[in-house]
């Protein structure tokens, strides 16, 4: 029997609400399989953790972490800790520290779902978002001077290499080569950040004369605000910056129903270390402990970390059996319905019983 070794780090809120509901599933589905199974250790690093130690994890956290196949993040933020704290103290931390520069994000309207966009339909939305995960404008880099004073400057430097911008627009071409329509649009903002940006745009058009079998356009990212919304179907993979591809794929995900339903995978794809799978919702303290989170991204999360673990076919019987309960229900509040996350959860649960191995 095919074994893993998972790490599951609820983190904060409603984190530990989904990473909890998203094992249970993953439980069923490996019963029902019998060809693999999860060996999952369980991390209490978040921000509790931080008002106990003073640190988001421990110190030789990374160490910890690297033996294992893939980690199951759930959320980070707390309103009594400084969110660049918590963000920079573990989800930072651990893509920075493992080199998953490769923020993926596919979103498409789910059976049974609809749209916020009039007459868009499943099928009409289907897109990947490619989020360079390493520098730009999340490098980090940068500084305060003369605080409290009149003076008082920050500066936020972002950071574009060769290196970094060449192997995320490899990973894009790549993937986008391996889909029906082989369609990549690179979003940039070169017309005002006239270096970083412009060396984006270079590198780009370098890799797409030797990916001739894709097909390229480019959009500046406030006008990719606009095609999203208005002209949906022209879009297939995206490929953004830190920055931007944050805040194309939360619109995103509102676009196809809900953000509560969007998965993340963070990945190295050269797996020198092990990637991590979340849901992009964030910790949602406001319904923290009531049951109300929809834990579809947590499931569909698990999904992309099956296909990663090379374990196609579980992650093909768990998305089937998330569009079945997708398109009969039990649905959460965010997607219209009154249900509580144990009834999705077991709802999910029962479905897989029902889909084939």
């Amino acid at each position: 029997m095919r074994t893993y070794r998972i790490a599951a780090i609820p983190g904060d809120g409603i984190g530990i609400e989904v990473i909890a509901a998203g094992l249970t599933v993953l439980e069923s589905l490996q019963r029902s399989d019998g060809g693999f199974r999860l060996d999952v250790a369980h991390f209490d690093w978040g921000s509790a953790y931080y008002g106990k130690h003073g640190r988001m994890m421990p110190e030789d956290g990374l160490a910890t972490l690297r033996p294992f196949d893939a980690i199951y993040f759930g959320a980070v933020g707390s309103p009594d800790v400084p969110d660049h704290i918590t963000l920079w103290g573990l989800r930072i931390a651990i893509c920075q520290g493992f080199d998953q520069y490769a923020n993926v994000r596919p979103t498409r309207i789910l059976p049974g779902l609809s749209s916020p966009l009039r007459d868009c339909a499943p099928g009409d939305l289907d897109w990947v978002i490619v989020r360079e995960n390493s520098e730009g404008e999340y490098a980090g880099v940068g500084g305060r001077a003369h605080r409290g004073l009149p003076e008082e400057t920050a500066m936020e430097t972002a950071v574009f290499t060769r290196h970094g911008v060449e192997r995320i627009m490899r990973f894009a071409f790549e993937l986008a080569s391996k889909r029906p329509r082989k369609h990549l649009t690179v979003v940039t903002k070169s017309n005002a950040q006239r270096h970083g940006m412009v060396l984006w745009d270079e590198i780009a058009a370098e890799i797409g004369r030797e990916c001739a079998g894709v097909t390229v356009d480019k959009e500046l990212v406030d006008a990719m605000t606009v095609r999203m919304t208005l002209k949906p179907k022209t879009i297939d993979v995206v490929v953004a910056t830190n920055l931007h591809a944050d805040i194309l794929s939360d619109l995103a995900a509102a676009l196809a129903g809900s953000i509560g339903i969007a998965p993340t995978a963070n990945l190295d794809p050269e797996r020198r270390f092990p990637s991590m799978f979340e849901p992009i919702h964030g910790s949602a303290f406001d319904i923290m402990g009531r049951g109300l989170a929809n834990p579809i991204g947590a499931f569909w999360s698990a999904v992309m970390m099956l296909e990663h673990l090379g374990e196609a076919a579980a992650a093909g019987r768990l998305m089937r059996a998330i569009e079945r309960v997708t398109e009969s229900g039990p649905r959460t509040a965010d997607l219209g319905g009154s249900a509580k996350t144990a009834a999705v959860t077991r709802a999910v649960c029962e479905a897989l019983a029902a889909v084939p191995a």
